[in-house]
Order: C-alpha cells, then structure tokens, then sequence
C-alpha cells in the first residue's frame, strides 16, 4: 500500500510539472485558412461566388496562389506576411471554396476576379505576390490595371504554353492529366471533380499568351523569382526579367517549384527583402 501511494504521489507531481509534455493540448492559435468562418467573406463576380480572407493591418499585399492550390497552401506566407501587412488572400476561381462559373477558365477572368475583390474592398497600389500560375496573373494585374499594384514578386510564372517556356516533362503531364480528365467526365465518373482538373489543366495547356511588348507595358517594380529546378526553363525567367523595365531577377539554387511550401523562410525572407527596399537596377539599362 505504501509503494501504491508513493507510486501516485510521484504521477502527479510529474502531471502538475509537465503537463504539456507528457499531456500534449491543442494548440488554439491554429487557423484553419481556407475555412475560416471569422475573416472570410464571398463576393459575387461575373455570375460565380469567390471566396476570400483577410489577415493582418497594413498596407495591402495580395496572396495569389498557384493552379492546383488554394487558400491553405499559401499558409507559410499567409502567417509571415500578416505580422507587417494587411494580406489579402483568395481562393482563385474554380478552387476552394470560389465557383468555376459557366465560362471556361483564364488567367484573363482570374486576374478580373481579383480586381473586383480589390474594388469591393475599395483598395489600389498594393503589393502582389504570386508563385507559378499567381505569377502569371500578378503580371497580367501589372500589364492591364496598373492602378492596383506598386511592386510584384512574380515567381515561376511562364509567358506562353510551350515547351520554350516549361520543361517537355511538365508539359507533358500536363496535357496528360487534361486528356484524363476528359475520358472521365464523357465516361460520367464522379470520384473526383473532373470539370475543375479539366479546366486547371486545359488552363496551363493552351495559356497564357503574354508578349515582350506587354510586358514593356510593366511600369511598377517587379521581382522575377524563380528556382534552378523548377518546371520553368530557367531562360525563359531570365527573358521575363529583361522585358521588364523595372525588374530585378532572383534565382534561388538548388530549390525547386515547391519552395514556398518547402523552404518558407527562404522564398518569405527574400520576398521580405525586396519590398523593404527601394528599387534598385534600372541605372544598368541607360
């Protein structure tokens, strides 16, 4: 009996000292992004509902994330960039909790679903900040409404839908997954949604169509960003950069087109960096 006490007595003192170790809790700071109920809002756009979120104060800077991503995979630079901005971060149309709508998918109509977010929330000259198909667009947000951006990181972002622009491989999985996903959707299968992967991957297989010319349109400071594994040719990342007048190029060594999700700090930091300072480079191109 007085080993039995003495064994109880030892338990819970080691309870009382180290609760959260031997006892794990919860953490209540986690935010479920993507589905959080207390910041996020819809908005109607050409007839099809898009979902979005707001994080932190400051001044705005746009979350774009990539084709087959949504709200949650931009977590890293969600909770990073939210301690200094005002971070606005959607579900691109098609994904999360935004509607395809009845028109096949563009980057064209995605870059005008995120202009009405930003008029609906009354907001002008933010920084954007987008990775692989976000890249895309935040140039496009560039080229056609320049009233809403100051500064750019473009990151993996191809200007035509070509093996001059993606690896054969990528390009190849690509068209091989649009191909699937029609057999699937004439054959009426229902275990996933065909019409999205369809349209994501018809998106990439015949889009975008950006010119050199465009991209001289670029007024703002824009960081070109890419990996020296990553699905983009590395050539084509340095052709983006040389179109645009006031660009500066960054390409990070041995990373691949998941940085942002595997190595957060590096892409956040480096992101960080250059929209803290003042542009600097276009004394090189007189």
């Amino acid at each position: 009996m007085r080993h039995f006490i003495k064994a109880m007595f030892t338990i819970l003192i080691f309870t009382i000292i180290l609760p959260n170790s031997v006892f794990p809790q919860s953490d209540p700071k986690v935010i479920d992004y993507g589905n959080n109920k207390e910041v996020g809002n819809f908005i109607s756009i050409n007839g099809a509902k898009q979902y979005f979120e707001i994080y932190g104060q400051g001044t705005p800077l746009v979350l774009i994330h990539g084709n087959g991503g949504n709200i949650s995979y931009m977590r890293p630079q969600i909770e990073f960039f939210a301690k200094k901005y005002k971070v606005i971060v959607m579900d691109c149309r098609g994904r999360g909790k935004s509607e395809l709508g009845k028109d096949s998918l563009t980057y064209n109509q995605i870059t005008k679903d995120i202009v009405g977010i930003l008029d609906y929330l009354k907001l002008d000259s933010t920084y954007v900040v987008g990775r692989s198909d976000g890249g895309i667009i935040a140039l496009l947000m560039a080229i056609h409404h320049p009233e809403k951006v100051k500064k750019i990181v473009s990151f993996a972002a191809n200007l035509t839908p070509d093996t001059l622009a993606l690896y054969p491989s990528f390009y190849n999985e690509v068209k091989r997954d649009r191909r699937l996903a029609d057999e699937m959707l004439a054959k009426k299968d229902s275990t996933q949604n065909w019409k999205v992967i369809q349209q994501r991957n018809r998106m990439m297989e015949f889009q975008p169509h950006i010119s050199a010319n465009d991209l001289k349109k670029i007024k703002c400071p824009v960081l070109v960003i890419s990996t020296d594994r990553d699905v983009i040719r590395e050539e084509h990342t340095v052709y983006i950069y040389k179109n645009i007048v006031k660009a500066n190029l960054c390409i990070l060594t041995g990373e691949n087109h998941y940085v942002t999700k595997n190595n957060p700090d590096l892409f956040n930091t480096t992101v960080q960096k250059y929209l803290d300072e003042t542009y600097k480079g276009e004394e090189l191109r007189q």
